[in-house]
């Protein structure tokens, strides 16, 4: 309860305030951690949820580890808070232990089972453990929910949390599907995620779904191809959707030679067939020896000549080291 007057006290300035009060419904969580059984956990519920009512008319109530509590203990619990008050009811998956299936049944079951509770918000909470609090977040959503709690990068204790970039391109890309209204600036995530990472020190993979550095990056030679006929061949999203640069056709050892071509165009050099032959050669032996290739490698290799950090070399008769000592990229230099 102190804890509670404490928020209802910090909260008097605040124009949209809400109290979110919780408690573990689980067997495991009531035998082990709050030593209580099934009755008390329901009035300790109850009069937490009467308590921030008194003071604040929008209250949220949690059920930590709501997905291993029985399910008929668990609809009782949320009826009663409902009828105390609270305005929304969170089904958290505390320890990622969820699949799909599972919450798009819960959230059904409980949609059809608890009395008032298609009058309050249905909340979803879910954690990563097993990669699945996304998937699991948008189960909940076709089953019912109406808030998914979610965390920018997918921050949060353990493997994280719902990464809100991620569940929140999901629902407008597939809007089709999930027929929801998503009230999220979608084109300031880009942004937002790369500040986070700077103040947490949690960088963002490159290969991470919607604000890694390679989501909209391609280097397979089939997917540049297509690139270059229309993006939507291998793009569902636009780059610009959130906040991201133009799409990159990243030049490496899996790049075919309409992306070259491509690119060279793009450097002022309309290359003859007889010279794409050649310059291809020497691009894939590049290549095999370095990750990636730079405009500047480019333009070496088609002008035959290149003056870099390691002196200058010909392309035809180029010997790298096997690793870079700053990098380990394998190209010399730095």
């Amino acid at each position: 309860p102190k804890d509670i007057e404490r928020t209802i006290e910090a909260l008097e300035p605040a124009e949209n305030a809400r109290i979110h009060t919780f408690i573990s419904t689980s067997p495991i969580h009531r035998q082990q951690k709050l030593k209580m059984n099934r009755d008390q956990v329901l009035v300790h519920a109850v009069n937490a949820v009467k308590l921030a009512v008194a003071a604040c008319k929008d209250v949220e109530f949690s059920a930590e580890d709501a997905i291993r509590t029985e399910r008929e203990y668990l609809a009782e619990v949320l009826q009663a808070v409902i009828e105390a008050g609270a305005t929304t009811v969170n089904i958290h998956d505390t320890v990622g232990y969820s699949t799909p299936s599972e919450m798009y049944d819960l959230f059904s079951w409980l949609g059809r089972t608890v009395p008032g509770i298609e009058n309050v918000h249905i909340s979803t909470h879910c954690h990563n453990d097993l990669g699945l609090a996304v998937a699991n977040s948008l189960a909940a959503v076709e089953g019912g929910a109406t808030q998914i709690e979610c965390a920018l990068n997918g921050i949060g204790e353990r493997a994280g949390n719902c990464a809100l970039e991620e569940v929140v391109m999901a629902l407008r890309t597939r809007a089709d599907h999930f027929d929801v209204e998503v009230g999220v600036d979608a084109s300031r995530l880009t942004s937002a995620s790369h500040l986070l990472a700077a103040v947490t020190g949690n960088f963002v993979p490159r290969n991470k779904a919607i604000v890694g550095e390679n989501a909209f990056a391609h280097e397979a030679g089939i997917h540049q191809h297509g690139m270059l006929a229309s993006p939507e061949t291998y793009e569902i999203m636009k780059p610009a959707d959130v906040g991201m640069q133009d799409s990159q056709l990243i030049l490496g050892k899996h790049s075919g030679r309409h992306a070259v071509v491509d690119r060279a165009k793009q450097m002022g050099y309309d290359l003859e067939e007889e010279e794409v032959e050649a310059i291809m050669e020497r691009f894939k032996a590049l290549a095999d020896v370095k990750k990636r290739v730079f405009d500047s490698d480019l333009e070496a290799i088609i002008t035959g000549f290149e003056t870099s950090a390691i002196g200058p070399v010909s392309y035809t008769h180029l010997t790298l080291p096997t690793k870079c000592r700053e990098c380990g990229c394998g190209w010399g230099g730095g």
